[in-house]
């Protein structure tokens, strides 16, 4: 049995990776959200309300914060787009069959700023490249 992703897998590994480029677009952008409301946070000592007292979107004391904290809430959705874009990851590593150390590279995507947008480019190309020998072998 050969080692390496089998012609019956394309339509999966087509499908994952449509999804997984969305998700490191989508990762990404709420990872930068997430440095803005850790420098404010902890560097400033206030969150990103939204619809308290100055009526829109401000920076507000933690403590004192009477409308919805946005900082919270970009806790939480950046934290379930990183298990989607985890998710997609897994699935590329296990049917691409590459090593362990590509798949945590990949990971830290989610985790260092910019750093999925460059996965956003190169990872299409490298399963691209993948498929490409695939057909051409069939």
């Amino acid at each position: 049995m050969a080692i390496g992703p089998k012609r019956a897998d394309i339509p999966l590994i087509r499908r994952t990776l449509a999804v997984f480029k969305v998700s490191s677009v989508i990762t990404g952008i709420f990872l930068l959200g997430l440095v803005v409301m850790m420098v404010c946070r902890y560097g400033f000592g206030v969150d990103i309300e939204l619809g308290g007292t100055s009526g829109g979107l401000g920076l507000t004391d933690k403590d004192a914060i009477t409308g919805i904290n946005v900082s919270i809430l970009l806790l939480a959705v950046h934290g379930w787009l990183y298990v989607l874009y985890l998710a997609c990851d897994f699935v590329l590593w296990r049917t691409v069959r590459w090593s362990f150390f590509q798949f945590l590279w990949i990971a830290m995507g989610g985790i260092i700023p910019f750093l999925s947008f460059y996965f956003e480019r190169r990872v299409p190309r490298d399963v691209n490249a993948i498929i490409a020998d695939l057909e051409a072998a069939a």
